[in-house]
């Protein structure tokens, strides 16, 4: 299995073929798929990419948003201004996934906080949200100005997006299809998906577009690695430490978006922070500590029901990841070490 290294010559699958390409030097280039507002764990992982950013680890060229709901787009604007990063474009979707029933929308309670004296808690970049790019429009952008086989993609969410840019056509951007300008720019594509180990259980992130999940699951043009359902829910982020470790700021979108989703305190599923962290620093951490096992390669299908099918096969490009009661307490470790810190924006007006 192919590890997160910055530089190496690897051998990439495509399909169920080969190719060959040059990881480049540098930090990582990240595009971060998410339905913000659904559950918590978009939020930690949204930071756990920004703490990232401030190691000089990645360049998160984008976040693109994989749900038509209020607060979502506004969440990810709001973060990119919080955590000093607000040029990171934010892409939206329009005719997606309508999940304004399904959770206590978070995203849209850290959009209308406001202070004591009635002013909104967090500052934007932009008033409006619905003026934002199409994400499908936006990856196409983002991927055309990149170099060949530099970017990885982390999604937490539906599959929606990452569809409708495979069938995407020639456009000002690039002469390619989408599915070709894929299989030319992206290196891998890490997902929060699916049951793995049980093929009777469906997955929510899968449920909500079962077609668009197929399609991303048979036609991706490169590496896939999915993130399943039973990794995630077996790490769970102490609610303690979300009351406990971020009083350094009065009000953080993460901490507070936490507060607003379930009553104080709980402890949540890392599901969408495993997947960040796989892509990432990959089955390891630099102190040698273990944090996956990688399962494949092979072929994976999603059901009609939106349950998970993966066959082995060497001539595949398809994996899955796991982890034992050792490599969850690492994983755990890390995730405990890197949220706590101070963004290095807020850090350098201290000093």
């Amino acid at each position: 299995m192919l590890s997160a290294a910055l530089s190496a010559a690897v051998v990439v699958a495509a399909g169920c073929g080969n190719k060959t390409v040059e990881e480049p030097e540098g930090p990582m280039s990240v595009i971060f798929e998410t339905d913000m507002g659904n559950d918590v764990d978009d939020a930690l992982a949204l930071d756990l990419l920004y703490k990232y950013m401030d190691e000089g680890r990645i360049n998160l060229l984008g976040v693109m948003i994989n749900k038509v709901e209020y607060g979502a787009a506004e969440y990810a604007d709001i973060a990119r201004t919080w955590y000093g990063y607000p040029d990171i474009p934010v892409g939206i979707i329009k005719e997606g996934p309508d999940c304004s029933s399904d959770a206590v929308n978070y995203a849209a309670a850290v959009a209308d906080l406001k202070k004591e004296d009635g002013t909104p808690a967090f500052a934007r970049t932009v008033e409006d949200c619905s003026t934002l790019p199409l994400a499908v429009d936006l990856y196409r952008k983002i991927l055309a100005d990149r170099p060949d086989g530099s970017v990885t993609i982390v999604s937490t969410g539906f599959s929606t997006n990452l569809a409708r840019l495979l069938d995407t056509g020639a456009d000002e951007y690039s002469d390619l299809s989408g599915k070709d300008l894929v299989a030319q720019k992206v290196k891998r594509l890490v997902i929060m998906a699916g049951v793995a180990t049980n093929q009777s259980a469906s997955e929510y992130n899968v449920t909500k577009d079962v077609p668009s999940a197929q399609k991303v699951a048979s036609e991706w043009p490169t590496e896939l690695i999915t993130s399943p359902f039973e990794v995630g829910i077996s790490v769970c982020y102490p609610g303690q430490s979300i009351a406990e470790d971020f009083g350094w700021a009065e009000y953080n979108p993460m901490v507070e978006g936490y507060k607003a989703y379930l009553p104080m305190p709980y402890d949540r599923p890392t599901w969408d922070l495993t997947a960040v962290l796989y892509a990432v620093e990959g089955i390891r951490g630099e102190n040698d500590a273990s944090y996956f096992n990688v399962v494949g390669p092979g072929k994976l299908e999603f059901t009609d029901e939106s349950f998970t099918r993966f066959t082995p096969d060497p001539e595949c490009d398809r994996y899955y990841l796991e982890a034992d009661s050792l490599q969850m307490a690492n994983i755990l470790g890390r995730f405990k070490e890197l949220l706590v810190r101070q963004p290095a924006v807020m850090a350098s007006q201290e000093q």
